[in-house]
Order: C-alpha cells, then structure tokens, then sequence
C-alpha cells in the first residue's frame, strides 16, 4: 500500500510523472527493439512497444512546452554562480544554463514544423536542440569531473572531510560529527549517479546528432532504449532517495 501511495504522489507531480513517463518510454524501446531485431516471430509486438515508445516520448516533447518560463526563472535565480566557490565550476554551470535555456525553443519549433504548424525545415532545429541537450549534459560531466578531478565542489568537500578524518587530533573530528559525514557520502553518491545517468543521456545524444559526428546514428533501437532506461531508472531513484531523506527529516 506504502508503495501504491508514492506512486500515487509522484504521478501527482510533473516532474514525477515525466520521469515515470521516460522510463516506460525507454523500457518500451528496450524491449520492442529486441523482440524486432533479435525475435522475428514477435516482430508484431516489437512494432507496437516501438510505436508506444514513440507516442510517450511526442507526450513529453508537448509538456515540455511549458518548461520555458520555470528554465528561466532558475537560470536567472542562478545568474553568474556568484556563490560558487570555485571558478570554473562557475563557469562551466552558466553555460549549461545557456544551453538548457536554448534547448527548449529549438525542440518548440521543431515541434511545431512537424506539427505543420511553422513552415520550417525540423529536422534542422531537432538537430540543433539535440545538440544544445547534448552540450549541456556534457558540460554537466566536466563540472563534476574535470581533468584535474579537484574543481568539483562537492568532491572537493569530500577530500577535504577525509583528510580531517584521517587525522589523529581530536579538534578535528570534534568538528566533523559523524551526521556530517553521513551527509557528505551521501552527495558524493548522488554526484556519481548523476554523472552516470548524464553519460547515458551523452551517449544517446551524440547517436541522435547528423551522420559523421562520432557514432551518430549507429546504435540499434535496443542499444538506445537501453541507456535511456538506466538513465531514467537512476533518475527515479535519486528522486525516491530524495523524497525518503526528506521525509526521514521532518518525521
């Protein structure tokens, strides 16, 4: 029953029911990619899962029209990362919000050309909000993972806790509860599934860009479905974390 409810509470919730929605879009092409590739006999139903898939994700494509306005009210709250203490994190995290403000009026107007509504070419803005989606995901990585691996903030914390653990003072773990601790591991977690889930999405964005960049266009149905499904489910579960720290606090 407990589980019936947070269902019921994350389909209550847009951002719940758009990753609800991605996932079973993704899983739906997982396995209609490899009952048609892999399994003749159950190609009719292969076809079908691929044709549900296509219809979740042309759902997602018209909710996000609406995303436009909370974008930039985040992207302005934001504005320069004046409270970030490092500077190229800083950096890095303004441009993804460029190229995240940017993504949503080139997938618009895509939209509206296949929908005949606009009287333009989609493929090119679909090739060119793919690739705003595609920058910002990949500026997401290099803001947690750049070169010298010490630029990330979070990360950087973590170095610094363990090193303060590691010493034999007392002042110093007298200034690190263990709570302190507990909370640092538990975002440095969350970074990797971000990055993880982000290199998902990379991956299937690069496939999605013109033939002759990378591995554009090579990747099977199944292939694509596949790392959409990780990143969704990794997605999900950051959020059920999230909600359950959340809950565990005010209780």
């Amino acid at each position: 029953m407990a589980a019936l409810n947070s269902l019921v509470a994350a389909l209550e919730s847009y951002r719940g029911r758009d990753r609800l929605i991605r996932t079973l879009g993704y899983c739906c092409q997982l396995v209609g990619g490899v009952l048609v590739e892999q399994y003749p006999a159950r190609s009719e139903v292969g076809t079908r899962l691929l044709a549900l898939s296509s219809q979740l994700s042309h759902c997602r494509t018209i909710l996000r029209l609406f995303d436009d306005l909370a974008m930039f009210m985040y992207t302005k709250q934001y504005g320069l990362g004046a409270e970030e203490e490092d500077i190229l994190v800083r950096c890095v995290s303004v441009l993804g919000n460029l190229a995240d403000q940017l993504y949503y009026p080139c997938e618009h107007i895509a939209w509206a050309a296949d929908s005949k509504i606009l009287h333009v070419d989609s493929a090119r803005w679909w090739m060119l909000s793919t690739a705003f989606w595609g920058l910002s995901l990949f500026l997401g990585i290099a803001s947690g993972f750049p070169p010298t691996l010490w630029c990330c903030r979070s990360l950087w914390m973590v170095l610094k806790l363990r090193q303060q653990l590691r010493s034999p003072t007392a002042a110093f773990r007298s200034q690190l509860p263990r709570s302190k601790q507990r909370a640092m591991e538990a975002q440095i977690q969350s970074e990797t599934l971000t990055l993880l889930s982000n290199l998902a999405d990379l991956a299937n964005a690069v496939h999605w860009l013109p033939p002759g960049i990378l591995w554009a266009g090579r990747f099977p149905l199944w292939l694509v479905g596949l790392l959409g499904t990780i990143s969704s489910l990794l997605s999900m579960y950051q959020a059920v974390r999230v909600s359950g720290s959340a809950d565990t606090a005010t209780s």
